[in-house]
């Protein structure tokens, strides 16, 4: 049965071979096959057509390039060179993160920026898995001192790791670091210190055995906490040192978490934990495939090992998971055929187990939003919300994730993105909508009892928190719908009149 899921895999792998170019990304990505939505899908919704060229051309899109350095003092002397090369390779190394960090405050946008090619560099040592092969002690200290000692040097050019942009990214790291030394000292500070928390984190999966995922929901947390929850106290301490938000932000939120301290609750970071939390965790359900292809899977053993029938995560890839019918179905000459008719039940109860574990997390992640004060600061952090609760509505109950990548439609995540300029209520609706969506589906939702009362429990707390923008937008669509027709009445009166003339 093994060889069956390591040939099914290999399958997959080489589904999307033709548009892959491997220069461009490390470890698996592009290398299993996406599920994209068809154009004519796309074209039946045209509000979110209109919504996609509003944003690619309108006055809501998105800045491409940041904004000028601010002469205030804080921001020591850089070369422009420097920061272009920054500014460049944030659009190689994430298209997504780039727009939303440049619309950020002139003050703060170039200090995330860097912050955010740090970790970037980090996550490239963590993720080459060939180059230490056999050298996994020379990657664990590297990973520990990349805070004391690449970020230190000036003169820092790593050549022998990475990929494509990611490689260049490291080759010319000497440009983020000079950057990086003219920031204020207490953006430095925040840097710093997330990245060494952040490596030596990264350190300690090192030798660890994760081609079947994390060991149990603890483990899945720590591994989510150090290379996303770590992020969201980054950002949270930039945004308050620099001013622009107050300590409110810091706080814990309803989930109490084993590495934020239980003993001061205002200000261990538990909110920005949770937010983090909430998109690393949609990330790794979303990227099942990629990771498994690649030899570093994040599923939690303990919870996935209840649906399976054996001890190979790639089990679920199979079409089916009940006993020996996959073997009398499973040849060389229909393998690709069969994959693509889509996973096993039990598959889906894992799945949704999943997604519904993650959707515990949405209120505190909801909380955190609330009380951001700023709202270029509260775009930056929403835009990552909605689409993280729009790929979980995508996810669920979706046997196309055993396949390949699921992702949603570019429309909607454009229409989604316009919206969170219009504040906090506009945001919370699309919680709700997708809430509602997962909701409405759990009749006919390949789950188990507990999993199913769980998930309903989930759903309805985001609906609730959700509510009083909803009765907001439907008083306002009534009082426009109000003087829509009495403006329509208006005309047709005096448009009568003038014909009676």
């Amino acid at each position: 049965m093994l060889m069956d899921i390591a040939t099914t895999t290999a399958e997959l792998r080489g589904l999307n071979k033709a548009a892959t170019n491997k220069n461009l990304k490390q470890g698996a990505y592009g290398k299993v096959f996406t599920h994209k939505h068809s154009l004519l899908s796309q074209l039946l919704q045209p509000r979110e057509v209109f919504s996609a060229l509003r944003l690619k051309l309108g006055p809501g899109r998105l800045p491409t390039k940041l904004a000028t350095v601010p002469a205030d003092g804080n921001h020591g002397f850089m070369e422009q060179s420097d920061i272009d090369f920054c500014d460049d390779m944030l659009g190689r190394v994430s298209r997504s993160f780039a727009a939303v960090i440049r619309q950020l405050p002139q003050g703060l946008a170039l200090d995330v920026c860097i912050f955010y090619l740090v970790l970037r560099a980090l996550d490239t040592v963590e993720d080459d898995m060939q180059y230490y092969q056999g050298k996994e002690k020379e990657k664990e200290d590297r990973l520990r001192n990349f805070a004391t000692k690449e970020l230190e040097d000036t003169e820092c050019s790593v050549n022998e790791l990475g990929e494509g942009d990611e490689k260049l990214l490291l080759q010319q790291f000497n440009k983020v670091v000079r950057v990086y030394k003219a920031l204020p000292q207490a953006s430095r500070e925040v840097i710093a210190d997330v990245t060494l928390k952040m490596g030596n984190g990264m350190a300690n999966y090192v030798s660890a055995e994760l081609a079947q995922g994390t060991t149990d929901i603890m483990a899945y947390n720590a591994y989510c906490h150090a290379v996303a929850g770590l992020v969201g106290e980054g950002l949270t301490r930039l945004f308050v040192a620099n001013g622009y938000e107050n300590t409110e932000l810091e706080a814990e939120g309803d989930l109490k978490w084993p590495f934020c301290d239980a003993k001061n609750p205002q200000q261990n970071l538990g909110l920005a934990n949770s937010m983090g939390l909430f998109l690393q965790k949609t990330n790794i359900i979303r990227d099942y495939l990629e990771d498994y292809v690649d030899g570093r899977a994040f599923w939690p053993k303990s919870l996935w090992r209840q649906y399976a029938n054996c001890d190979e995560l790639g089990e679920f890839t199979r079409p089916t998971a009940r006993g020996g019918i996959d073997m009398k179905i499973f040849t060389q000459s229909n393998i690709a055929s069969v994959v693509q008719k889509g996973a096993s039940e039990r598959s889906l109860y894992c799945l949704n187990a999943l997604i519904t574990d993650a959707l515990d997390l949405a209120p505190d992640a909801l909380e955190y939003l609330r009380r951001i004060q700023t709202p270029r600061i509260y775009r930056f952090c929403a835009i990552p919300q909605v689409m993280a609760i729009a790929t979980l509505a995508e996810c669920f109950d979706n046997q196309d994730l055993f396949t390949g990548v699921v992702k949603i439609r570019k429309g909607l995540a454009a229409r989604a993105i316009l919206d969170t300029a219009r504040g906090h209520d506009a945001t919370l609706i699309w919680f709700h909508t997708f809430a509602s969506d997962i909701l409405n589906k759990l009749p006919k939702t390949r789950a188990d009892q507990k999993t199913k009362q769980h998930l309903e429990k989930a759903c309805r707390a985001i609906i609730s928190i959700a509510k009083p923008a909803i009765k907001a937008k439907r008083k306002s669509d009534s009082i426009l719908l109000s003087i829509a027709g009495i403006s329509a009445a208006v005309i047709l009166g005096i448009g009568l009149k003038v014909f009676l003339r």
